[in-house]
């Protein structure tokens, strides 16, 4: 299995699945930078997303993950800086597409939307599909321009 180096951040809605995502990364040979939240007490997501989309996208990490309560505003926060395409990803056929077909380098999980196994599942499948190259190339290129 291929290794990356990961940075991950949640809000106190994803809090407990980063911890439980951390020890199973690290546990597979990653190298994993934790970058907050460090508890459960309330505290606004966007101070713990855009660091994780930064570092991806200035290349200090291959991969970053990024968890709340839904996913849905984390993918937003990360998509906002030029380089990074995060993906809400709820299955493991969601994850094979967000990194086949758009090279996908964030994902973003939702821990009140799927169980705890269910986004270990679907981070380990993120992390080994590949990018398909391909017909989907131009397309990447087109979304990194903007």
């Amino acid at each position: 299995m291929k290794t990356f180096s990961i940075a991950i951040g949640s809000d106190h809605a994803g809090f407990a699945y980063k911890a439980a995502l951390v020890a199973a990364l690290l546990a597979d040979g990653h190298t994993v930078r934790d970058m907050g939240t460090y508890s459960d007490a309330p505290c606004d997501y966007p101070d713990f997303i855009r660091p994780v989309a930064v570092a991806v996208a200035n290349g200090d990490y291959q991969r970053g993950i990024v968890l709340g309560g839904s996913g849905n505003g984390e993918a937003i926060v990360a998509n906002r800086i030029k380089g990074v395409r995060c993906g809400l990803c709820w299955n493991e056929q969601v994850a094979i597409w967000n990194r086949s077909h758009n090279d996908g380098n964030v994902l973003s999980l939702g821990q009140r939307t799927v169980t705890e196994a269910e986004a270990l599942k679907i981070t380990r499948t993120w992390l080994a599909t590949e990018f398909e190259g391909g017909r989907h190339m131009a397309r990447i290129q087109k979304i990194d321009a903007v």
